[in-house]
């Protein structure tokens, strides 16, 4: 469990833009969840969750970028799925799409300065979740620490946290935040982007 506890240690102390660009890089992995699940019910257009992605992406790498969240925030929360409305598993890696975009964007207002720990959460969260829903037995912690997925998850995060600790705030830097995101053309719970 050492793993998960340093991961989200090393994530509370990221400084405002590089907690944002943590989350937002994470954010690019996870939103084909939400994608994907749009698509298969027809619960939303899920082109709003991807121009809102683009606005934060945007303020990380124009510092003067003028951008109104509050109104990206309301369009974030009307676009929610409700799990009681579906019987599609896919519906709890959609939610977690929209905490995680409420949380970055609640971090960028400086309401939330633990919103990159959540988004962490959530993601790591996710996954768990995911490899136990595909699984008909019940799964020690253990198994599911080594479950690719997982193991890919905690890389994922800890690379990133590397990538981070050297690199300037600048457009470049989002540049191989989002190379890093889409890589293996995977969402983090393995859904082909």
């Amino acid at each position: 469990m050492n793993n998960k506890l340093n991961i989200f240690q090393q994530v509370r102390e990221l400084e405002n833009w590089y907690a944002v660009a943590f989350s937002a890089t994470l954010l690019e992995r996870m939103l084909p969840n939400y994608t994907l699940f749009c698509e298969a019910t027809e619960f939303a257009d899920p082109s709003q969750y991807r121009n809102s992605l683009n606005t934060i992406w945007e303020w990380l790498s124009t510092p003067k970028a003028k951008i109104n969240f509050s109104a990206q925030l309301e369009k974030i929360e009307e676009s929610v799925p409700d799990a009681n409305d579906f019987d599609n598993y896919g519906v709890y890696p959609a939610i977690d799409v929209a905490m995680s975009m409420s949380a970055t964007i609640l971090l960028i207002q400086g309401e939330d300065p633990q919103g990159a720990v959540v988004v962490s959460k959530l993601s790591q969260g996710g996954v768990e979740a995911f490899i136990e829903a595909s699984t008909d037995e019940p799964l020690t912690t253990l198994e599911i620490k080594q479950h690719p997925l997982m193991q890919w998850e905690i890389e994922t995060q800890k690379e990133l946290l590397a990538l981070l600790s050297n690199s300037p705030k600048s457009a470049e830097t989002c540049k191989k935040l989002k190379a890093l995101a889409t890589s293996e053309g995977m969402s983090n719970i393995g859904l082909e982007i």
